[in-house]
């Protein structure tokens, strides 16, 4: 090879790798203004309209979005995919076969092929039961995603609630549940995966994560570098990040938001855009406040800049 086709080529390939780069940094989120460090309303009229919406993720391309929308009592979740450079309307995904009964499908989390995702489900047979929510998992097949199934034991159990999935880069999974051995109501728990839709027994975060409070909403980033929960470890409402150091979970410090709490509103359903620039996360306000999902009269999602998170890193 001579010298001067040796520079081409090597010219040529730092081009490739800047327009790759150029084409990564130019993330689309549904098209709209991106926030600065006060949060604001995502996507209104999209996602957010006179509706109850919660929980707003994409798959790890960002070309993907899911959320969840309340219609006549169904929590249903929703998508919305980036096809030719626009983003379609979103549209309802049919979790179970008897759809049109009451059931529950919420705070989706994506694998890292965006082929598979999991979700806190209750089935219109166990809603009409009252049964506590399991986790279930879909499959996308010729581009569809289809009816969605179960995930059995150990992740889910017959008698305990467990909810709020969070899958990570190598298929392992993230949880809540109420089962016993824990150190307060709920706990958060890791399952490995082990291939072939199976996982190992799940293990404890430990008392650096679980408090004798009852933990909640969770995200963990892919890389299982940090994650972010409910607020429990001090006075103040909101959400905490840990970081991981030396392979262990440090305890979790509160952040400010950018905006003052509003008294009566739950906050939940923590998430991290792919790219870790953006923390999206829901509200919710019920009537009268301790009427829960039941008295709910509007949920909206929010997003804002998120540097001031990891700035907390020591």
């Amino acid at each position: 090879m001579n010298k001067g086709y040796y520079f081409l080529s090597i010219l040529g390939l730092a081009f490739v790798l800047h327009c790759c780069k150029s084409i990564n940094s130019n993330i689309s989120y549904l098209d709209q203004e991106l926030p600065d460090s006060k949060p604001k309303l995502f996507a209104t009229s999209v996602v957010n309209t006179d509706a109850i919406e919660i929980n707003t993720v994409f798959n790890a391309s960002n070309t993907e979005l899911f959320f969840t929308r309340i219609i006549d009592g169904r929590f249903v979740l929703h998508h919305s995919e980036l096809t030719d450079g626009s983003w379609t309307t979103p549209e309802s995904i049919e979790m179970f076969s008897n759809q049109d009964d009451e059931s529950v499908a919420i705070d989706p989390s994506i694998t890292a092929d965006g082929n598979t995702f999991y979700f806190l489900g209750i089935s219109p047979k166990d809603r009409s039961a009252s049964s506590k929510p399991d986790i279930f998992r879909s499959q996308k097949v010729g581009g569809k995603w289809q009816v969605a199934s179960r995930v059995g034991y150990p992740i889910s159990t017959d008698n305990f609630a467990e909810s709020y999935p969070v899958v990570v880069a190598d298929g392992s999974i993230y949880f809540t549940s109420d089962r016993p051995g824990g150190f307060g109501k709920r706990d958060i728990y890791r399952a490995q995966y082990l291939g072939d839709g199976k996982f190992d027994i799940p293990i404890n975060l430990g008392s650096e994560i679980n408090t004798k409070k009852s933990e909640r909403s969770t995200y963990v980033s892919p890389d299982e570098s940090f994650l972010i929960t409910g607020n429990t470890y001090t006075e103040e409402r909101g959400f905490a990040v840990s970081f991981k150091e030396n392979n262990k979970w440090q305890t979790p410090i509160y952040f400010d938001l950018g905006e003052s709490i509003i008294e009566d509103w739950i906050y939940f359903c923590p998430y991290m855009s792919p790219d870790n620039k953006y923390f999206f996360f829901s509200k919710r306000y019920s009537a009268p406040p301790e009427s829960g999902w039941k008295g709910a009269i509007k949920g909206e999602v929010h997003w804002v800049k998120a540097h001031g998170i990891f700035s907390l890193k020591k």
